[in-house]
């Protein structure tokens, strides 16, 4: 049967990757989760230490006096380091609970303007200013979103020409919706008995969203957008980006072990995946 009006919208939109009807609710879970977030991973985990912001900052090469948009900030710390290396930083977030924490870990002069702005809404970013930023960042957001194709529109606007928008997201093609960790023993060519942890993925290219826990025990579980690189990148190309880098961040061998089933135990498995686009 062909779908005509506001459901046949919201299936196409669906298939794009886009699920605007859930987002007021995903903007009431991160108001009602970012204090508690703040309080466990705000002065950084392994994942933001290790994997995440080295590849950012390779890729984004902020430099003294740019200014540079950090688009769903959370508690602010990638917008303080940004700041600790000279640059001029505007971060925005949805959660208002997610700039006050922002605010309050921020010192005085830091030279960060921090704003309570939707990034799924084209015309609150519009406003901050187009062709204001020399480039733009967002950490581990993406997936949270239940839009991003007027987030890409708006920051080729936004964008100097020749500005860069560096993105991390978990690895869609690895924490995909339908995804098992498992650990198996086996015998090795040499007889001996081995063991090997992986990820069995049952669902990739249908875009999605789920619930979720991103920390174990947090207040309420929070919505996971996936969407496939072909709807991820697309949504960027569309735009006008052109992507000229990337990384794949994985835990370094020397920390797995046998058996377990945590990221460090994968070290040929990138949970991260980080992007470099360009507006020509």
């Amino acid at each position: 049967m062909r779908l005509s009006g506001y459901e046949g919208w919201k299936t196409m939109a669906k298939a794009n990757g886009e699920f605007p009807e859930l987002n007021a609710e995903n903007i009431r879970i991160w108001n009602t989760n970012a204090e508690w977030w703040d309080d466990r991973i705000g002065d950084g985990n392994d994942f933001q230490i290790i994997l995440i912001e080295p590849a950012v900052h390779r890729l984004l090469d902020a430099q003294r006096g740019e200014m540079i948009l950090d688009v769903a900030c959370g508690a602010g710390r990638f917008s303080r380091q940004l700041a600790e290396r000279g640059a001029r930083v505007v971060a925005v977030d949805h959660s208002e609970r997610f700039i006050e924490r922002s605010r309050r870990r921020t010192s005085p002069g830091a030279g960060i303007d921090y704003r309570v702005v939707d990034a799924t809404d084209g015309a609150a970013l519009a406003v901050l200013g187009e062709g204001r930023f020399d480039k733009a960042v967002s950490n581990m957001a993406l997936q949270d979103m239940p839009r991003i194709e007027p987030l890409m529109l708006a920051l080729f606007r936004l964008l100097k020409p020749g500005g860069r928008f560096v993105f991390s997201i978990i690895h869609p093609a690895f924490q995909a919706t339908e995804s098992v960790r498992f650990a198996e023993c086996y015998d090795d060519e040499a007889g001996r008995m081995a063991h090997r942890t992986g990820m069995k993925i049952s669902q990739y290219l249908t875009p999605r969203a789920r619930k979720g826990e991103g920390i174990v025990g947090q207040p309420e579980a929070q919505y996971y957008f996936h969407r496939p690189l072909r709807v991820l990148l697309g949504a960027a190309f569309e735009a006008g980006f052109v992507m000229n880098g990337v990384e794949e961040p994985a835990f370094p061998p020397e920390g797995a072990a046998p058996g377990r089933l945590r990221w460090d135990d994968m070290p040929e498995i990138p949970p991260v995946l980080v992007v470099r686009l360009l507006r020509p």
